[in-house]
């Protein structure tokens, strides 16, 4: 029996992307953004965001614009983007477990029922980052289910990996 590892982790790339959308969604209606701009306003390196800029296009998340008042613009209204939509540009699909859908891991024994978790998992994970949208990350008016998560002290505070709490 192979062991599976599963994490709920956001990579870089798509904290990166996640930014990026953001400084295109408060622009929006103003114009096309450069990708400079966008780097200098998040801290972004320049080549790695040019990469992420383009899995954002192949998402048809953005729309890029060529020439002098050229750059990047939100590919549909900001209010129709979901932080969802924006991590499966980059990084794929939410909550696999080790490579693998969760409905597609299957353990036997003791373990029979953890792959039933890892699907309960990634519906968590969707429930949050399919219903927020860019606008409602920008106005910090986050909805009320997601604003009760928040609400719990245990969400602030990170868990080590012997299961106390670490710094």
């Amino acid at each position: 029996m192979r062991h599976h590892a599963v994490r709920v982790r956001v990579s870089a790339k798509s904290d990166y992307a996640l930014r990026a959308m953001l400084e295109l969604a408060a622009a929006d209606g103003r114009g096309p953004v450069t990708a400079e701009d966008i780097a200098t306003a998040q801290g972004i390196p320049a080549p790695f965001l040019q990469n992420i800029l383009q899995a954002l296009r192949n998402g048809g998340l953005v729309e890029s614009r060529r020439g002098q008042v050229g750059g990047h613009l939100l590919a549909r209204p900001a209010a129709e983007i979901t932080l969802g939509d924006v991590i499966r540009a980059v990084d794929g699909p939410l909550g696999q477990v080790a490579g693998a859908a969760p409905e597609e891991v299957v353990h036997g024994g003791t373990a029979q029922h953890l792959g039933e978790l890892y699907v309960a998992l990634r519906a968590g994970v969707r429930r949050v980052l399919d219903r927020v949208t860019l606008p409602e990350v920008l106005s910090g008016q986050l909805p009320d289910d997601v604003r009760e998560l928040l609400g719990d002290p245990g969400a602030w505070r990170r868990r080590g990996s012997d299961g106390g709490r670490a710094a």
